[in-house]
């Protein structure tokens, strides 16, 4: 008879189980050991959290015998229960942040605005630059799947997806405005609505500020105290990065069986060929403005990293705002404007290359030929459709759902099963992908309105900033 204690409640039943806990309180003790004690780089320390979460999960894998369906196995279904703990727990303590950063940010920017017409230029040319760049993002992944023949000559069967209801663009937008502040708030993936809010709470206390600064005063030491006490948050719970990012990249890798893996090689390869052309154009674009981007990718993989194993571009925001604002030179207005818009509105890799590949394989699968036609209208459809695609993890699937409908292969979603099936693999690109476009997307939206400081940007020494309050 099955121990319900241990299999179901406890779930260690197994010794490999018991191995596998030692083994992560282990390395935890070395990670405190470098980080603490040596007192090594925040972003070293990352890397080597990265590291060895993949040797980790790898391990699991090698003593299963890499299985075709590894959530099967016992000890890796405990194992990454516990590890889950950790790594998404992780992950829910920088959400926790989104909402209340992210209206306090905003609020602070208006506030400190020296006239009302700074935040129309700076809403104006976000949209304009962050949808440029996602129908950029989707002719990447239209060619590249048309280099690459994704899907031609598919043996893969069909599963049992189905497409989701797509929400006309008038809708979608309609529904960026929060009609309750308080539901926005609880359900934080319209980060689109809060912005708003935020934002016009912001001009009406300026406003007060125009007519009576001495009215005005007690709101805004208020703004501005709430402003430093989350930004202090943030960094405490950044802190605990390096273990995070351990338990998630383990968890990632040692759930996803090799099976899966290789029967759909060539859209994973397409996919990570994709997201590193896209990253070479977003490097293009700070260029073009001038801008070197040595100091960027210097500063930036700290971010990067945390994008790639959380997958999760609303759980990374409080980070990207603190490396744009701290290490790149962006205005902390910007920062946030442009950071939160990109995690509910043109993503370049969930709602970017993915949704444009996955048009593409879906074409090939079925023997409809990629003319110019479908180029264009793919092109399109995806950058209207990023519209509203919050970014967490799982939302591409919502990406490809609305761009198969707009290209009228709806009927076909149940080809795409094979690809879903291996998601948080392609979906650490993808992720990574968002977020480097909303870092690289601020940094030029600061510089076309005039508040970005290249000195800061280019300034080596903040490079080594810690982004943690280890040493304060």
């Amino acid at each position: 008879m099955e121990n319900v204690f241990l299999q179901q409640f406890l779930m260690i039943s197994d010794i490999k189980t018991i191995v596998f806990l030692i083994a992560l309180v282990a390395l935890f003790a070395l990670i405190h050991y470098m980080y603490i004690k040596k007192e090594i780089d925040f972003s070293i320390m990352v890397l080597v959290g990265t590291v060895l979460g993949l040797a980790l999960g790898l391990v699991m894998q090698a003593i299963a015998g890499f299985p075709d369906d590894p959530t099967q196995i016992t000890f890796i279904k405990e194992v990454t229960t516990w590890y889950s703990m950790i790594g998404n727990g992780f992950i829910n303590l920088i959400k926790m942040l989104v909402v209340p950063l992210v209206m306090v940010s905003i609020m602070k920017v208006v506030i400190d605005m020296e006239q009302g017409s700074g935040m129309g230029k700076l809403v104006k040319t976000t949209i304009v630059v962050t949808m440029v760049m996602v129908a950029i993002a989707a002719a990447v992944g239209v060619v590249i799947g048309m280099l690459f023949q994704v899907g031609a000559g598919s043996t893969l069967g069909a599963g049992d997806s189905e497409a989701k209801a797509v929400t006309p663009v008038a809708t979608t937008l309609m529904n960026l405005i929060p009609g309750n502040i308080v539901q926005a708030m609880v359900d934080p993936t319209n980060v689109i609505g809060l912005v708003i809010f935020s934002a016009i709470f912001g001009l009406a206390a300026w406003w007060i500020n125009h007519e009576d600064p001495q009215a005005a005063k007690p709101l805004y030491d208020g703004i501005n105290v709430v402003h430093k006490a989350m930004i202090n948050m943030a960094l405490l719970i950044l802190d605990y990065m390096p273990y995070g990012v351990l338990c998630l990249l383990a968890n990632t890798v040692a759930q996803r069986g090799i099976s899966s893996i290789i029967d759909v090689a060539k859209f994973i390869v397409a996919l990570y060929v994709a997201a590193v052309v896209q990253f070479i154009i977003q490097l293009i674009l700070l260029a073009i403005h001038g801008i070197s981007p040595v100091p960027y990718v210097k500063k930036a993989y700290g971010a990067m990293l945390l994008a790639f194993t959380s997958r999760s571009s609303v759980g990374c925001l409080p980070m990207t705002v603190e490396t744009l604002t701290k290490k790149l030179g962006v205005n902390q207005g910007t920062a946030s404007l442009v950071a939160g818009f990109g995690t509910t509105a043109g993503m370049q890799g969930c709602a970017g290359f993915f949704p444009a590949l996955l048009i593409v394989y879906v074409c090939n699968v079925i023997g409809q030929p990629v003319d110019i036609t479908m180029i264009i209208m793919t092109i399109i459809v995806v950058a209207i459709g990023s519209l509203g695609i919050a970014g967490i993890p799982g939302t591409a699937t919502m990406a490809a759902s609305v761009g198969l409908s707009g290209v009228g292969l709806g009927s076909q979603f149940a080809m795409v099963s094979p690809i879903l099936a291996i998601d948080p693999i392609i979906d650490m690109a993808r992720t990574m992908l968002n977020v480097t476009g909303a870092m690289t997307n601020a940094i030029v939206v600061d510089k076309r309105v005039g508040t970005f400081n290249e000195a800061d940007y280019k300034n080596m020494e903040l490079a080594k900033l810690d982004t943690s309050m280890k040493k304060k």
